[in-house]
């Protein structure tokens, strides 16, 4: 199998259904997906369960239903469960952007393939772009990964899709409440060298506003962004990283970048700066 795709939730009411839906609606089939619920009581499972029947795949949704720790202990629970050779993680809420996305990705991960018989140990990782549902507009991701951009703007792990030996060494860390995908990507850059492959397509629409997002959310993530690039780059790099956001304006940027009325056009203008580098 090719994707397995990860969905947990805990009393997520009708955004686990759509979300199961968005998946179901692909228009290949070699993926399964696989659903940790921790313990809800809201009847969403049991929703979910009539979609699963309504379109016959129930051969195709594996759902396991125990208490977690949060949401990445929930993620490193439902791995276990997990056969595909890729794994992506979709969270409750959030749609692919389109019902060929497994599709376009599983041809981008053939046509590379005589890559990889040139690196058979190597960790991979496919990305792309996200949808913003609150803006309306694409965010453009960067199609190579540096030091930089691994300080500054990183896929979100809805529109990664990790090959499954990312995660045969170690799991998410727990202990980090908002940003352990941010820590294990940069554990994957950083410390086992693996390889990301660009993908300029949507994966996902994403629907934002989740906990890590929340008021109460944001200095914590701020802590722990600190803690995470300080483990992994170098003072050097921190230095640089720092004053390129300084000097580029950022919080202008992000202004820009979340603007209903101005992130569309501003996304596009990302995207062109990228392809021009591309080309250099």
């Amino acid at each position: 199998m090719r994707f397995s795709i990860v969905v947990v939730c805990y009393n997520a009411g009708d955004k686990l259904k759509e979300t199961a839906a968005s998946i179901l609606d692909q228009s290949t089939t070699d993926y399964e997906i696989v659903v940790k619920d921790g313990m809800s009581t809201d009847g969403s499972i049991e929703d979910l369960e009539a979609l699963v029947a309504e379109r016959g795949a129930q051969a195709r949704v594996k759902i396991f239903r125990e208490k977690d720790a949060g949401i990445y202990d929930a993620m490193n629970a439902a791995i276990k469960h997990a056969s595909g050779e890729y794994y992506l993680f979709l969270n409750c809420g959030d749609l692919f952007y389109d019902e060929q996305v497994l599709q376009r990705f599983s041809d981008a991960i053939s046509e590379a393939s005589v890559q990889f018989s040139e690196e058979k140990d190597s960790l991979r990782v496919f990305y792309g772009n996200r949808y913003l549902i609150p803006t309306k507009s694409v965010e453009y991701i960067a199609p190579r990964m540096t030091p930089l951009t691994c300080f500054r703007n990183i896929p979100c792990h809805q529109c990664c899709f990790y090959l499954a030996d990312c995660f045969a060494e170690r799991g998410y860390r727990t202990d980090l409440k908002v940003r352990a995908d941010y820590e294990h990507f940069l554990w994957l850059f950083f410390a086992k060298k693996a390889k990301f492959h660009y993908v300029n397509a949507c994966v996902a629409k994403y629907e934002g506003g989740g906990y890590s997002e929340s008021s109460e959310s944001v200095k914590r993530s701020a802590e722990e962004h600190r803690a995470i690039t300080k483990q992994y780059l170098s003072k050097w790099q921190l230095f640089y990283c720092n004053a390129y956001m300084i000097l580029t304006l950022q919080p202008l940027r992000h202004f820009l970048a979340t603007n209903p009325a101005l992130s569309k056009g501003y996304n596009k203008l990302i995207h062109s700066l990228y392809r021009i580098a591309g080309r250099k």
